[in-house]
């Protein structure tokens, strides 16, 4: 059981059941997956998909899957059935491993780092973050780069408002700005 998962049992949950008063255990939020996703522009060479799948598989330790056009774009150069990007799904233990990386060992190394902006929640209860660089991640080999990488991270969550998922992931430690 991942550390981050034990600290939500027995910590997030009694903290979140005495702030919001909730009746039921089954109302108390809860992550339920994360998607990392990263998009690769149209003009890159065929190479760049293999290597962003082998970079989000070393970040996640979960194989990724290539995401493709849905339709025609003609000021992109886009056609359907192109790939643009690729994505991970993660849950239950992966996903609490994942958390517990990125709040403890990836946050604290983004250079002049002041804590998440709090406006990345979609007004149901996910919240959506970037990161500009993947070299801040230590299973990285920064040698092996061949170019410059970002992520997209989108907690999808169990809460209804976003004021119950802000407290949800300030409560499993996420460092959001003030």
């Amino acid at each position: 059981m991942p550390d981050m998962y034990k600290h939500y049992k027995e910590s997030v949950v009694p903290k979140l059941q005495e702030k919001r008063q909730y009746n039921n255990k089954m109302e108390i939020p809860r992550i339920t997956k994360i998607m990392v996703t990263t998009g690769i522009r149209t003009g890159e060479e065929k190479d760049a998909f293999t290597e962003a799948k082998k970079n989000i598989a070393t970040i996640t330790g979960q194989a990724p899957v290539v995401t493709k056009a849905k339709k025609n774009i003609s000021n992109f150069k886009l056609r359907k059935g192109m790939p643009v990007g690729v994505m991970v799904t993660l849950r239950n233990n992966k996903m609490y491993e994942f958390i517990d990386r990125l709040v403890h060992y990836v946050l604290p190394q983004v250079r002049d780092f002041r804590g998440i902006s709090p406006k990345g929640f979609d007004g149901s209860g996910n919240y959506n973050m970037g990161l500009n660089d993947i070299s801040v991640f230590s299973e990285i080999d920064l040698d092996k780069l061949k170019r410059p990488m970002g992520l997209n991270l989108c907690f999808v969550t169990t809460a209804e408002t976003n004021e119950e998922a802000h407290d949800l992931l300030s409560f499993m430690e996420m460092p959001f700005s003030k």
